[in-house]
Formats: structure tokens, sequence, C-alpha cells
């Protein structure tokens, strides 16, 4: 659709054009636009308190446990991804992929209304076993109770998993086709208002959902999101008829699977290893080398050389993206281990209407993390950019990453001294707080102490999310650049598996960091403390490493400029060969 219109459209828009750019297109937009906005409403009001949700009665699943449950439903969400874009670009279409996405999207969260309702979730999961509520002194100590209900609901997690990484993979790329004909402007406009909604839907969610789940109750909580979920389906389904849709026409890792596939055969990895060493003094080359170079048609191989070279780029981007693993792990503390926190920390009551006073969502906190996105990245875009650019100070993206990740160590590290704290109160005084339904054992330390780490958590995402991605859309080539969002959402789901194995670590009772096996509700007779420092530690040796390795990267592409600009410079200087 671009060809047919030429050049032209990469020019400045000319005069009403702005007004113009989504002329016709209007519809096909807004339905894009809500059907996200209501998709993250619903995707949040899973997340913000489904800790709560499990660590309380009837379930009654340590924090730990219920921390990993999250971990690992944002984590298949993420993990998902690259398949969700691949089904769409290779065999359904992304029209044909959003859609069935949502309909399993609202099948799993249908089970969340279900599971909070107690007369259903009697008949799904059977009445709650009893459990011993004597506090074990001395040993033998009882067994961890079994986690109630876990099959339903680590199954319902499971299909809106999948639903929402489908969903997260397809829905950006569809929006920017709707107006992808009209320039650049036209995109950029939508990407601005995509990324409304998609706040939009977060703080709606964080703020009006959480505050329902914690202080009404679960039923009506999850009902809401599941309606959003509902209505976004319909309003996807009725915009089949104003939006413009393409046919599958192929994915870039079905080219990436198929040249692994080939270059790793053994009978291609005998053949070459025969030719390799033939005679003697050849200098062999680089094992990555032999493994893609012998998939190009010079050399016999079924792929083009552009092909080929575009995988091989792919090498330099998913070591950074490994690197980034730690900062994932990090980065979803926030809605997992940090919420844990906030339900021990004294949390103010909200004057109300109701006999029953309301308690201060303990999930609004994560609210920080997106207003102070929406603050700052126009002021670092506005402001803060353009001086250190006219300055010649402006860092690297590979640098930006670093200070991301030195300030998401920071807020491990605060997290870790406030638990510490935390810990020295509760041995002296606690104090009885209803967050709920559920009595929390709480320090006599308001939970305003939180506010810095999520604060450096938000700072630490304006510099390493947006420059990893920056990064790899700069080194990937063109064919690339729809496989690298799914490759920067994988290893996105890798940190986040990555935070349930530790939290499963260091659950084990050998180390008992984070398994009581006194009180299976709380974790004050746990080291949270201990779970947040290894998370620190572990960044800060990554960052150490990261930036050794992001300096030889910064060298060797500076030397390989200079090559580019001599080898330019000699070409213009040669003499052409006389007629």
């Amino acid at each position: 659709m671009e060809g047919e219109n030429g050049p032209s459209e990469e020019r400045a828009p000319l005069l009403g054009a702005r007004r113009a750019a989504f002329a016709g297109r209007r519809l096909a937009c807004a339905a894009v636009l809500l059907t996200e906005l209501l998709e993250r409403a619903a995707f949040y009001g899973i997340t913000a308190n489904l800790v709560l949700f499990l660590n309380g009665k009837p379930f009654g699943w340590e924090g730990a446990q219920a921390s990993q449950a999250l971990l690992l439903f944002m984590g298949l969400t993420y993990l998902v991804s690259p398949f969700g874009g691949w089904l769409a670009d290779a065999l359904l279409g992304r029209a044909r992929a959003i859609l069935l996405s949502l309909a399993l999207y609202l099948f799993g969260m249908l089970a969340f209304p279900l599971l909070a309702a107690p007369a259903t979730r009697t008949a799904l999961c059977g009445a709650p076993r009893p459990t011993s509520d004597s506090n074990c002194s001395a040993p033998p100590c009882p067994e961890e109770p079994p986690r109630y209900c876990a099959p339903a609901t680590l199954s319902a997690l499971a299909i809106v998993g999948l639903g929402v990484g489908a969903v997260k993979a397809n829905i950006t790329p569809f929006g920017a086709d709707q107006v992808k004909d009209r320039g650049p402007e036209a995109t950029r406009r939508f990407f601005n208002w995509f990324y409304w909604s998609i706040n939009l839907g977060a703080i709606v969610s964080l703020g009006g959902v959480a505050y329902v789940q914690q202080n009404v109750s679960f039923v009506p909580g999850y009902a809401i999101p599941t309606v959003c979920i509902g209505v976004a389906f319909l309003i996807f389904l009725c915009g089949q008829s104003c939006f413009i849709t393409k046919p599958p026409d192929g994915s870039a890792f079905t080219d990436l699977f198929r040249i692994l596939a080939y270059s790793c055969r053994p009978q291609r990895r005998a053949r070459e290893h025969g030719q390799s060493g033939e005679g003697s003094g050849v200098f062999q080359q680089s094992s990555k080398q032999s493994l893609f170079d012998s998939c190009k048609m010079s050399r016999g191989g079924p792929f083009t050389e552009d092909t080929v070279d575009d995988v091989k780029a792919l090498g330099k981007i998913v070591p950074v993206f490994l690197a980034l693993i730690p900062y994932w792990t990090v980065y979803f503390q926030m809605q997992t281990t940090y919420v844990l926190q906030s339900l021990h920390l004294r949390i103010p009551e909200i004057s109300s209407i109701t006999t029953t006073p309301h308690t201060f969502p303990a999930a609004w906190l994560t609210m920080f993390d997106a207003v102070l996105i929406l603050l700052l990245i126009p002021l670092k875009d506005k402001l803060v950019d353009p001086i250190l650019r006219r300055k010649g100070l402006l860092p690297s993206s590979l640098k930006r990453i670093a200070v991301g990740m030195f300030f998401v160590m920071c807020s491990a590290f605060a997290a870790g001294i406030l638990e510490s704290k935390r810990l020295d109160l509760v041995k002296e005084k606690t104090i009885n707080q209803t967050i709920g339904n559920v009595v929390y054992f709480a320090a006599d330390l308001p939970i305003w102490w939180q506010v810095p780490q999520y604060v450096l958590i938000g700072i630490s995402e304006i510099f390493a999310s947006i420059a990893g991605l920056e990064f790899a859309y700069a080194a990937a080539p063109k064919s690339m650049q729809s496989a690298i969002m799914g490759l920067f959402f994988f290893f996105s789901g890798v940190g986040s598996f990555v935070g349930s194995g530790l939290l499963a670590l260091v659950s084990l009772r050998a180390i008992g960091w984070m398994s009581n096996h006194t009180d299976f509700g709380n974790i004050n007779g746990c080291h949270l403390d201990f779970y947040f420092f290894l998370l620190a530690a572990i960044q800060g040796a990554t960052l150490l490493l990261f930036l050794l390795v992001s300096v030889k990267y910064d060298r060797q592409r500076l030397r390989g400029s200079w090559r580019a600009v001599s080898r330019r410079a000699s070409l213009r200087s040669t003499p052409r060969p006389a007629a």
C-alpha cells in the first residue's frame, strides 16, 4: 500500500493534512484504541490484587506461593507473544488472530468471578480443608498446607495468559496498519493515542477495580474486568467491517527457524567439517559464521544472502536481551512481592459513607510507575535530551540501559532496607489490620515508605526498557523488526519466570527465606529482605558485566564507522580507468 503512493508520503504533511490524517479511519482507530483500553483494564484487574486474593481466605496460599503464581502468569503472557505474532503473520492474519485471542481471553476470565463466589468456588474446587492455626514453636512442625483450588486457579491464569500474549503481539501492528498508508505523521499520532489508551486502562483498573476488590468484594471486582474483555471482544467483532486487514504473508520467525534447522542438520555439519579440514594453514572460520553462512545460496544453501545476513544480525541483539533478564526479574516484583510487602505495612483508612471503613488499596502504589512515565517521558523528550544532544553528552542506548539497571538495582536495595526495618518493628509490636476481609499482622510503619522503591523502578523503565527497544530496532534489519518485538517480550517473560524460580528456591525448607512454616499467611517470620538483597546483588553483577561489554561494543562500532568512512574516501580518490 505504501508503494502505490510512492515516496511522496514521506514529505511533510500539507496544510490540513493533520486534520485529514484519520479521515475515513476514525471508526477503525477508535475500535482498536477502545479494545486496547478495555484489554489493559481487564489485565490489571487480574494482576492488581491477585496476591491479596490468593493470600486470603479461603485460599490461604503463602505469600511466596501467591507471588509465584502472579510471576508465572505475567511470564507466560510475554513468553507466548512471539508465537502469537507468528500465528498471525504466517497462518491467520492479525484481525482473526486478535479476535480468537480475545475469545480465549474471555473464556479464561469467566473463571475468576466463579472462583470468587463461595457457591461456585465450592462446586469447582470442593470445600476447603480446615487448617490449624497453632503456632509451631518446636519441631516437628506441620507440613505446608496444600494450595486450595490450585488446579482451577492456575488453569484459568494459563488460559488468560495465552490470550493476553497473543493480543499483545498483534494489536499494536494491527492498529498501525489502519493508518500506515496516511504517512508517518498519522502513524506517530496513532501511537501517541495508543500509548495513552494503555495507561488510561491501567490507571482506571488500578484506581477503580482494585478499590472494589479490596474494599467491597472480589466477586464484582473480577466481574468488572470480565465485562471489560467481553465488551472489547464485541467492539472488535463489530469493527471487522471498517478495519483494513491484510492476509498472512509469512513471518520472520519462519525464516529464522528454517535457517537454524538447516544449519544444524548432522549431514550439513559433517560436510562442513570435512571442507574446513582440507589443507593445512587454512584459517578456520568462527562457529557462528560457519553455522549461518553455509545456508547461503553462494555456499550451496537454499536461502538468499540477505535473508541469512538478517538472521545473523540478531546475534548482536540477543545478548542485550539476555542481559536485561535480571532487570525484568526485579521489575516484575512491583506487582508481586512489593504488594506483599505493602500488605504488611500500616495502610491508612479512607473515609467512607459505609459503616465499615475502607482502606487505601495497596495496588494504588503501582500507579506511581504509570504516572511517572506519563510525566517524565515528555520532559525527557522535549527538554533533557535536546540539551544533552546540543552539548554532545547524549548517552548511547547501551549506556542508558546501564543507567536503568542501576536504578532498578537501587529499587530492590531500597525494598530490602525497608523490609529489614519492618521486620525489626514487628518483633516489638504488630498492628492488626483487615485488608479485603483478611487480617494482616503488620508493622506500625506507614505504607508511604514504599514510594521511593516505586519511583526508582519507574525511572529505570524510562531508561532501560525504552533504550532496549531503541537499540534493538537500530541494530535490526528492517525485515526482522517485527520479530524483534516478539523477542523483546519473550525475554521479559523469561525474567518473570526467573523471579518465580528464585522465590521457589528461597522457599525451600533448607533455605527458609520465604517460608515461615509457623504462619502460612503472613511473612513476619520470613526474610523477604534477603530476597530483595539477592535480587539487587544479581542486578549489580549483571550491570558490571554489561558495562564492560557495552564499552567494547561501542569501541567496535566506532572502529567500524571509521573503517567505513576510510573505505568510502579511498573509493572516491581511486582514479577511474581511461575509456
